[in-house]
């Protein structure tokens, strides 16, 4: 979720020149329990409120091989109690204490965060370290969440349009070691397999203070707010680190080519992944705003040459990391994506047609020098955005120690999205954005289960 929210003062650093941009770094400190709790802390006393949230080293990537969909799975069942605080306390304490809370289990982490005013502090410190000690683990627990969780793939994957093929079917085809393969939402046989034990099993594995950042922001000190964590949070043992698995994939030879059909779609639809450098790297930060150029809006390349232009799509949609968190928090292969919905008249050569030449393009002749300041004010202002709301803060730095073991890299994206030129762009494309680098799924509609069930009528 993106918070769309300008102050005046972002906006006055925002509209200096590119070259004189400037980085804002609220205060902000890092401290590790002697558990291995790791502990960021930022002060905002703009309003009587703060943020946090604890991400754990533990994602969909990170999740060991015939237990997929278990860190989905783990997301729901925090919320299912613990020995002190039956399910339904955590929820009714941060409501009634004027308060919000949510999680979400990404690729290389799985989050949970709240908000309310300070006066609520101390009750959300206390009940995420009761939930970081241990849960209600039960038999009946673990079968309404197994339940609630495979609800979920039916709703959003397997009875929709489409089925999110983006992020299900093209990582699976693009990839090839089993943590980059597999989505989120995991294999109905893996979680129907699972028993109590196992589940019990891979909490005690990623779910420790040394597997995690707890990150917080609002009107505090933070010498007094470190102080409280160290009293809820210093009890807890420390585990054994959980070995992380080799994500590592070997070089793209040829481009990779899928053909799926879809029982529910009216229409075609294109995926589209190349392949990106790491996280951490120069071009990473240039495919991010390489992803922007092409995908953001309806100004963006894409839709200007294949909606208006060419008129072969309705809709483009994509980026890098296109379905995590955002293009700069990933800690694994990734794919810039292109998602793309066509007319049934128009055939997939006449859309890649349109789609290389949109590419090629770019390459050639790079962004103009206001296009691509749109993007780069665009794309600090949303990240100043983030920075601005205690919540979001929290996350994004909570994120960030978790790759990292520091911080830093919250606050300087900015500064290196800014510095993106357009020969960095054209540069870019013309090494990552080729055919053999890429990977594509044309998903058209089943017209011949259509006619059958036509003609039954």
């Amino acid at each position: 979720m993106t918070i769309a929210c300008r102050a005046f003062f972002f906006l006055a650093v925002l509209t200096l020149p590119m070259a004189r941009a400037q980085e804002w770094r609220p205060p902000t400190t890092l401290s590790r329990l002697p558990n291995g709790l790791t502990v960021v802390i930022s002060e905002d006393h703009s309003a009587p409120t703060f943020g946090m949230c604890i991400s754990y080293g533990i994602g969909s990537r990170l999740e060991p091989e015939g237990r997929s969909g278990f860190a989905h799975l783990f997301e729901h069942m925090m919320f299912e109690g613990t020995p002190v605080s039956p399910k339904g306390v955590f929820d009714r304490v941060v409501e009634s204490g004027g308060g919000v809370n949510n999680a979400q289990t990404d690729s290389d982490f799985t989050q949970y965060y709240e908000s309310a005013p300070v006066s609520a502090l101390d009750a959300m410190l206390w009940l995420e370290a009761d939930r970081m000690k241990t849960l209600d683990f039960s038999t009946k627990n673990l079968d309404n969440q197994r339940s609630v969780v495979e609800e979920e793939v039916r709703v959003s994957v397997l009875n929709q349009p489409y089925g999110l093929f983006y992020f299900v079917d093209l990582p699976h085809k693009a990839f090839d070691r089993f943590p980059n393969t597999h989505d989120g939402f995991g294999n109905f046989k893996d979680l129907d397999a699972a028993t109590i034990d196992d589940v019990h099993h891979f909490y005690d594995k990623y779910y420790a203070p040394n597997n995690a950042v707890l990150a917080i922001v609002g009107d505090f000190h933070s010498e007094e707010v470190l102080n409280k964590i160290g009293q809820y949070f210093s009890s807890l043992s420390s585990k054994k680190t959980p070995t992380r698995p080799d994500v590592s994939e070997g070089s793209q030879t040829s481009e990779r080519y899928l053909a799926q059909t879809d029982k529910l779609a009216k229409v075609p639809a294109l995926a589209i992944g190349y392949r990106m450098p790491p996280r951490a790297s120069h071009d990473a930060v240039v495919g991010a705003v390489v992803g922007e150029l092409l995908h953001n809006g309806q100004a963006s390349r894409f839709y200007q040459k294949l909606v208006k232009d060419a008129q072969v799509a309705l809709s483009v949609d994509g980026g890098l990391n296109f379905t995590g968190s955002s293009p700069f928090e990933y800690n694994g292969p990734v794919l810039l994506t292109s998602f793309i919905v066509y007319p049934g008249a128009k055939t997939l050569e006449q859309v890649l047609a349109a789609y290389d030449a949109a590419i090629a393009e770019l390459a050639k002749s790079g962004p103009s020098a206001a296009e691509l300041d749109r993007i780069r004010t665009k794309m600090r202002s949303d990240w100043y955005s983030q920075l601005e709301i205690p919540i979001s803060r929290a996350q994004v730095l909570s994120h960030a120690t978790l790759f990292d073991g520091t911080f830093e890299r919250a606050y300087t994206i900015p500064e290196e999205v800014a510095k993106i030129t357009s020969d960095d762009v054209r540069h870019f494309v013309s090494i990552y954005l080729v055919k053999i680098n890429r990977t594509v799924i044309n998903r058209v509609p089943n017209t011949s289960q259509k006619s059958a069930a036509g003609g039954s009528r």
